[in-house]
């Protein structure tokens, strides 16, 4: 069974930092690109960052410079270190796996976590 765990989200000034963890269990890790989307009240869910299995990071315009993304393969872990946090960064925050083998595709997501940034 595949499980997703994500931690780390919360309440934060504007101008603070989080780190978000995501640890999966149940798949090869290391053949899953991995992603964290958000989805604010009101809103569609978007993808904030993404780390394919090359390990080359990609980020949403609005979050480009202070947002991290990362993954350890032995670990089973993914972080998002989120710095110079935003009012407009609030939102439930899910961790993303994804493995598509020609035409099969394999694709979890976490449960969410809160992030709410606000003085």
């Amino acid at each position: 069974q595949v499980q997703l765990v994500e931690s780390g989200g919360g309440t934060v000034e504007p101008g603070g930092s989080l780190r978000l963890s995501c640890t999966t269990s149940g798949i090869i890790f290391s053949i899953y690109a991995m992603a964290w989307y958000r989805q604010a009240p009101g809103k569609q869910r978007e993808l904030v960052a993404a780390i394919p299995t090359d390990h080359n990071p990609k980020y949403a315009d609005a979050v480009t410079g202070r947002f991290t993304i990362s993954r350890d393969n032995a670990k089973n872990t993914m972080w998002l270190q989120m710095s110079s946090l935003k009012p407009e960064d609030t939102a439930i925050y899910y961790c993303h796996e994804n493995y598509v083998p020609g035409d099969e595709a394999y694709e979890y997501w976490g449960q969410g976590t809160q992030v709410n940034v606000s003085s």
